[in-house]
């Protein structure tokens, strides 16, 4: 498993965190940079980018994906927009599902579709729905022919889900929980079954399943995210994706594991 270590590409991304207690990642365009999802403290945020060589300044817009606290903090993501003075993409369905979490609303807001694509920063961008408890997107970012996907929180791989992620150059997966982990957890019942629904999280098992139908022959990258600390481990998680990658004669493509408390290095495509 090797990481990718490439400052100020024209294309690409770094994932700043992931994991249940918090989401981000960079997304770099020919024309300044986006975050997916602000899942931590805004200065949490800006030291990460720090890490990674990032200026805060570069970064144009934030994109969410959905409206749990892991992916839009309590009062970081609004804190983050307002000092950065940049907008906040979300779909309209989010607001009242911040609202009622007590999640701030940013101030300045744009409203997107899923299914229906928009151009930032040199990026193309295509929204998707995913199955979630909440109005939730996976989303594809392209330039030049060249594609990221990214596909978290979502309790199975949709025949749209597929589609959308077709031909991506760095695929990032979620690969949340292992079953029996997940049983054997003191996470209270109602809790582990929402995990499993079709509308909770993706298992090891499913993620792996997807692998056959989710890896085109230009995909160089797959990154499993969204690992539990509770109910997964990152060795199991890797052992699979190794074995795996060998039943699909696919041992060309990098593996990679989100990390929780530190970034990857950044992925560049261009």
């Amino acid at each position: 498993m090797s990481t990718l270590s490439v400052q100020s590409p024209t294309f690409g991304c770094t994932i700043l965190g992931s994991g249940s207690s918090g989401n981000a990642s960079v997304i770099h365009g020919p024309d300044g940079n986006l975050l997916l999802d602000v899942g931590f403290s805004g200065i949490e945020i800006q030291r990460r980018l720090a890490k990674v060589g990032v200026d805060p300044a570069s970064i144009r817009a934030i994109l969410v994906t959905h409206a749990h606290p892991d992916h839009v903090h309590p009062c970081g993501c609004a804190a983050l927009a307002r000092r950065l003075d940049i907008p906040v993409y979300l779909m309209r369905e989010s607001i009242p599902e911040l609202e009622q979490r007590k999640i701030k609303v940013p101030g300045k807001v744009i409203f997107f579709q899923p299914g229906f694509e928009f151009e930032l920063c040199g990026i193309q961008i295509a929204p998707f729905e995913v199955s979630h408890d909440v109005h939730a997107v996976g989303y594809t970012f392209s330039v030049h022919g060249h594609k990221i996907g990214f596909a978290t929180d979502l309790g199975f791989v949709s025949h749209l889900v597929k589609t959308r992620l077709g031909g991506c150059e760095l695929l990032v997966l979620e690969s949340n929980y292992d079953p029996a982990m997940l049983r054997k957890s003191n996470r209270r019942l109602s809790l582990k079954r929402r995990i499993a629904s079709r509308i909770g999280h993706l298992s090891n098992a499913d993620s792996m399943a997807a692998l056959e139908e989710l890896l085109a022959p230009k995909t160089k990258h797959l990154v499993l995210a969204h690992i539990s600390r509770e109910c997964n481990t990152p060795e199991l998680v890797a052992s699979l994706t190794e074995a795996r990658l060998a039943e699909l004669h696919r041992q060309d493509i990098a593996f990679h594991l989100a990390k929780q408390d530190t970034p990857l290095d950044i992925f560049c495509l261009e």
